[in-house]
């Protein structure tokens, strides 16, 4: 049989050249010439991209958000018509508040079967076409968006958009493919060699060498960080940076990933409050909002923000104080940080090592509060969610990766739960709820040799698509373990309103509303997915449960502990 090439071969052709590794989709009707290109490939044993089916277009893009977190790798999502991109939109406006790179088509038809010659179906009737086209529906939360109209200029168009991704400030991007275009016939082009990677931005000389002056020249300088480690080389050099010159770092604002060693003497927490009047340099690397409100942060001294992109565009608010830019790629940017202060800048020795002791004694102080918290709470009931972090830091392996999506429980993970090293923690990047499971799975996808543990209160998790998660675990052999935080309702609505109403009608009477969530027995979801569950209501059962978990992960099977807390 003679084979014809047509425009799903231009999409998948596009693709190897891009060097995307995964198409995780939710499988729509109007992919058929890429199912069919996907096929040819496997026939003739061809290189390219892996099929991903997750049965939920959040869980498609939230999947693509974990695997690219992991990797740095942009990755393509297919999604169906209008209403697919609908479904997955609040996982795409999560990468692009992350920046993260990401490419989502999805198709519509545009000839509503008036072509004698050919039959779309009628889709448009049942409302899956967007009047106007489904671009008016991505414009809002993606870097750019795009429609194919001609099968001549679908191969590079899919090439365009991804390269556009790419480039800062990273983000996803959309493209409209009609099936009419794919159907076409086409012709691979002369050149059709792999797509180079994007060039790092680097800062100017100048101020890298102003930076170092100031750094040494400071008295009490302190970093803050949310996204400083996107990167293992980030993670290293920003290490080596606050070594250099013993500046503490804090993780502030909302940390997305693992920054810095908590067990390091120069990691001082969470909080950036106790810093705001002492010290007299901040250097803020890699964060979106180090301190809330704005009115909040430093009263005094002088505020560096080093990051590729520093000023957002896709956040409503944004004040960071600054007195300076550094903008270039953070792990390129510290490395010729550390090189210009390392080669021939005089700073104060004595004044350095002084500051190390100080920040030590700090650090172990504040730990060795954690640890009288932590033996303080054993043997309470309900469990206490410090119990439960201590439980994780006994029986959970040392090279496990975790993906926390809470509210409440939040504070108790950051400081009580140990993790250590570059990506060994990872949050969605979005005040939304419902991509924790996505973003495991992405991750596990990734990092298959790694435990990955998914952190969840029970209020996040109802949020998720959780069957088609179950589901795509299952399939595509992707075990993990999600320990919920189960205190039984959505207390973080209950603390905001009692907020406003301290002596309210609701604060004096117990009455609320949307607060409460009765929720079924969370352990028995996996059984139908072949995975472990159980349900922990005593302090002393917790351990026993999460080593029985993590063996069922072992074994390559899904798991689940639901713990109920006491708040």
């Amino acid at each position: 049989m003679k084979e014809v090439k047509d425009g799903g071969e231009a999409v998948l052709e596009a693709f190897r050249r891009l060097g995307i590794d995964y198409i995780i989709s939710s499988p729509g009707s109007e992919w058929p010439p890429v199912w069919e290109a996907l096929a040819r490939q496997k026939i003739n044993e061809a290189d390219g991209p892996t099929f991903i089916n997750t049965w939920h277009e959040s869980l498609a893009v939230s999947m693509a958000m974990g695997y690219t977190s992991a990797t740095g790798r942009l990755q393509a999502v297919l999604l169906h018509a209008g209403v697919g991109l609908l479904q997955g939109s609040m996982a795409i406006q999560a990468a692009y508040q992350g920046e993260l790179p990401m490419l989502v088509c999805s198709g519509e038809s545009y000839s509503f079967g008036e072509d004698p010659n050919f039959d779309p179906g009628s889709q448009w009737i049942r409302g899956l076409s967007t009047v106007g086209g489904p671009n008016r529906y991505a414009d809002p939360y993606v870097k750019w968006s795009g429609y194919v109209n001609s099968p001549f200029t679908l191969h590079d168009t899919v090439i365009r958009a991804a390269e556009i991704a790419q480039r800062t400030p990273q983000g996803p991007t959309f493209l409209g493919v009609p099936l009419e275009v794919m159907l076409h016939e086409w012709s691979a082009p002369e050149k059709c060699g792999p797509v180079p990677a994007p060039s790092k931005l680097h800062p100017d000389d100048g101020s890298i060498s102003k930076l170092a002056d100031l750094l040494c020249s400071s008295v009490d300088p302190v970093i803050f960080t949310e996204e400083g480690a996107r990167t293992e080389e980030g993670y290293r050099n920003l290490l080596q940076l606050a070594e250099l010159l013993s500046i503490p770092v804090v993780e502030a604002g909302t940390p997305l990933y693992s920054n810095f060693p908590k067990d390091h003497p120069l990691h001082m927490g969470f909080d950036p409050g106790p810093f705001m009047n002492r010290s007299d340099l901040f250097l803020v690397v890699g964060a979106r909002a180090p301190w809330y409100p704005s009115r909040s942060g430093p009263s005094q001294g002088t505020v560096v923000v080093m990051n590729e992109s520093t000023v957002k565009e896709q956040m409503a608010y944004q004040n960071l104080q600054a007195d300076m830019y550094v903008e270039g790629d953070i792990p390129s940017t510290l490395q010729l940080l550390i090189e210009t202060l390392q080669s021939g800048r005089s700073f104060d020795r004595t004044r350095v090592e002084s500051r190390r002791a100080r920040w030590e004694e700090e650090h172990n102080k504040a730990h060795e509060g954690y640890r009288a918290a932590a033996a303080a709470s054993e043997s309470q009931t309900p469990t206490d969610p410090v119990w439960l972090c201590a439980a994780l830091n006994e029986t959970m392996p040392q090279d496990t990766i975790y993906v926390e999506e809470t509210i409440s429980h939040r504070s108790a993970i950051m400081n009580h739960v140990s993790w250590s090293g570059p990506h060994r923690y990872f949050h969605p990047s979005t005040g939304g709820l419902g991509l924790g499971l996505g973003t495991a799975l992405g991750i596990k996808l990734a990092k298959r040799d790694h435990p990955v543990v998914a952190l969840m209160g029970e209020g996040a998790f109802l949020y998720n698509p959780i069957t088609q998660a179950f589901g795509a675990s299952l399939e595509h052999n992707l075990p993990i373990l999600i320990v919920m935080f189960n205190n039984g309702k959505y207390a973080a609505m209950e603390k905001s309103h009692l907020s406003f109403y301290p002596e309210g009608a609701a604060a004096t009477s117990g009455i609320t509303h949307g607060v409460d969530i009765p929720g079924p027995n969370y352990a028995q979801l996996v059984e139908p997915f072949g995975g472990s569950g159980e349900r922990v209501e005593e302090p002393g059962q917790l351990k026993p449960a999460l080593e029985k978990a993590m063996a069922a992960v072992k074994d390559g099977r899904l798991a689940l502990v639901d713990v109920v807390l006491a708040v």
